[in-house]
């Protein structure tokens, strides 16, 4: 079964790839180059193992590793220095011991040394991972993330289905979905921060109490989420309106202007991700680890109080740390290795995208043979003709 849908997938997509050249040449007339089945078996196995990969490295260090490092909180070792003096403590006949019982501290300095962060490398974090959680903590939580992203996408779809199905609502409706499930979300967070404990990923799930004090961070999170795809993705509406008419009359201008365009979108959604996604990430995960049950050990070193911030319940508390002193308190050395973080799994996806597309490439240089030239000059034909009548690649 799976592999007539390899077959089916990989003829289909042949197909409709053929039809879109032929709309774009000037001949209307070509071949239908179909993949032997062991060729398409091969592709297919090749494609979902570039899935899968890509799916680790973003979870294990795009999730994972990067949670733990918005909560780390360093450690210091103190030392103490003493300076002593004594009387004949150097005369040759008095024993150690005697010489200790002579001495004097006159003067004592203490020095306080900082830890090297567990999270400053990838590799060191893994590391520790499997020390404490054993071989497969780098998929630690990966059931409770599989479940969450199934009920928020099956929510959505029903609220489209069934209640609004018009598209400027999808936004808001994933964030009505991300609201939703916070106490899920919150689920994941303790399990991937937390020593492995014997009690089910459902028995973790906290009390509806909890609600009151993540619902606001939740909502600023998701918010962020929806506006690094749907800001960029307005303003090139916006912008394909503006040039339009300009486009249709001038065709190597409009080359220009969808390069200055795309970058220029590229630009304002990196911003966004970097200067409001990150740090609603941040405030959301640092409040989520100010409510880590007291039974639960964390993983890597955290200050629970944040400095005293955190106010128990019992003593009229909210029993979490306000969002504001949840970013206050992560410093900028932390900012600075969080973001070198996501650079290194950035720079990581984009090396294994490269390889596997020159391994797919090499695969299907041999299953067409000559035929492969033929169809990439017709998909450059098609890409130049592209760029020349819309405002985008």
């Amino acid at each position: 079964m799976t592999v007539g849908m390899a077959h089916s997938l990989v003829t289909r997509a042949l197909h409709v790839t053929k039809q879109r050249y032929d709309y774009a040449g000037n001949d209307g007339e070509g071949q239908i180059y179909e993949l032997q089945q062991w060729a398409a078996i091969l592709v297919f196995a090749t494609i979902g193992l570039y899935l899968a990969v890509l799916s680790m490295i973003s979870y294990t260090y795009g999730d994972l590793v990067a949670t733990l490092t918005m909560i780390e909180t360093p450690t210091a070792t103190a030392f103490k220095t003493e300076y002593t003096e004594s009387d004949d403590v150097d005369a040759p006949l008095l024993s150690e011991d005697q010489k200790s019982e002579k001495a004097k501290v006159v003067e004592s300095d203490l020095f306080l040394v900082k830890q090297k962060p567990v999270t400053s490398k990838m590799r060191t974090t893994i590391k520790h991972l499997r020390a404490q959680a054993g071989p497969f903590a780098r998929f630690r939580g990966l059931h409770v993330s599989i479940i969450y992203h199934l009920l928020h996408g099956s929510i959505i779809g029903f609220i489209s289905s069934h209640i609004i199905s018009h598209p400027l609502a999808h936004p808001f409706i994933a964030v009505f979905a991300s609201i939703a499930l916070c106490r899920i979300q919150m689920t994941w967070t303790h399990i991937v921060i937390s020593n492995p404990s014997n009690k089910s990923w459902f028995r973790r799930i906290p009390s509806r109490t909890a609600v009151r004090n993540i619902l606001i961070p939740t909502a600023v999170f998701a918010i962020a989420e929806q506006a690094t795809i749907y800001v960029p993705g307005g303003l090139y509406f916006l912008a394909t309106q503006a040039f339009n008419e300009e486009i249709n009359e001038n065709v190597g201008r409009a080359q220009n202007i969808a390069v200055l365009q795309m970058f220029l979108i590229g630009l304002i959604g990196i911003g966004i991700f970097v200067l409001v996604v990150i740090p609603a990430d941040v405030t959301l995960k640092r409040v989520q680890a100010s409510m880590l049950p007291e039974e639960d050990e964390s993983i890597v070193p955290f200050d629970r109080t944040f400095a005293g911030k955190v106010k128990p319940e019992i003593l009229g508390g909210s029993g979490a740390v306000s969002m504001l002193d949840a970013w206050k308190s992560f410093d900028r050395s932390a900012r600075i290795r969080l973001m070198k973080l996501y650079l290194k799994v950035f720079l990581v996806s984009v090396f294994t995208t490269i390889m596997f597309v020159m391994v797919l490439v090499g695969e299907l240089r041999l299953a067409m043979g000559d035929k492969f030239n033929v169809v990439v000059g017709k998909a450059h034909g098609s890409l130049q003709q592209a760029r020349a009548g819309l405002p985008m690649f």
